[in-house]
């Protein structure tokens, strides 16, 4: 089985759309993409992600197979940090936040820590794993521990169109990762493609592995700029953000 976690194009915010470029990006994605074959097309409910998957099965002549899913909304739960810090996103800290806390890197504890519990991270993260688990047990791949039971072995492909803070919980699930070391350490530019791989070499035991992450191939091979959305500052001394 193959998973295609995707972000969606350029954003417009204000208008829960794409930008211009944003649909630039989704047209080269579509253009990257049509000739493959795709078995489940699975969108956020959000006006970006969704007119980035409805391109992409457009090209495809599967505008129809399009699922919404309320679980791939973006990942979006307010925290108040130990030195009091608030936050309107929770994959916004600074190294000096989080990095001297070992147990922010652990899978099975980072939702333990104080500011976490206190704005209910861990049920909002339940949730999306929820609705992630469900959908792969459709496609023969059952979650049992840290590893999956292979009901029904298979070579088809999905597609999740949704964001990047959300992207980051897929990938915690299905590689048994912290979200917080994911969140803080990688970056899935616009319109960029992960690709993850079942693996099963013991006969029903399956887990995933990454093949590739936030390829944006599709935006060179057209002469696109890859967008900024996502980053903070290269170096201190820019005009490019900080906070």
């Amino acid at each position: 089985m193959r998973i295609l976690i995707i972000r969606h194009g350029d954003p417009d915010y204000k208008n829960d759309t794409l930008t211009e470029k944003g649909k630039r990006e989704a047209e080269l994605l579509a253009k990257r993409l049509q000739n493959e074959n795709i078995d489940g097309f699975y969108s956020s409910p959000l006006g970006r992600a969704k007119d980035t998957c409805l391109c992409v099965a457009r090209a495809m002549g599967k505008e129809a197979d399009v699922v919404v899913k309320d679980w791939l909304k973006e990942f979006n739960h307010p925290l108040t940090l130990a030195n009091g810090r608030e936050r309107h996103i929770p994959w916004d800290m600074l190294p000096t936040e989080w990095t001297d806390n070992e147990k922010m890197y652990d899978y099975k504890n980072w939702h333990r820590q104080k500011c976490y519990r206190k704005a209910g991270m861990k049920k909002a993260y339940d949730e999306v794993v929820k609705g992630l688990d469900e959908l792969i047990a459709q496609y023969g791949y059952v979650r049992e521990g840290s590893r999956y039971r292979v009901d029904e072995a298979n070579t088809k492909t999905i597609a999740l169109f949704c964001h990047f803070g959300l992207e980051m919980v897929l990938l915690s699930r299905l590689c048994n990762l912290s979200p917080i070391s994911l969140w803080h350490h990688f970056t899935a530019l616009t319109s960029s493609m992960t690709t993850l791989y079942s693996e099963e070499r013991r006969k029903g035991v399956g887990i995933f592995r990454c093949a590739g992450f936030g390829d944006i191939g599709h935006l060179y091979e057209g002469g696109e700029k890859p967008s900024f959305s996502a980053r903070f500052c290269e170096v201190f001394d820019s005009e490019d953000r900080h906070d």
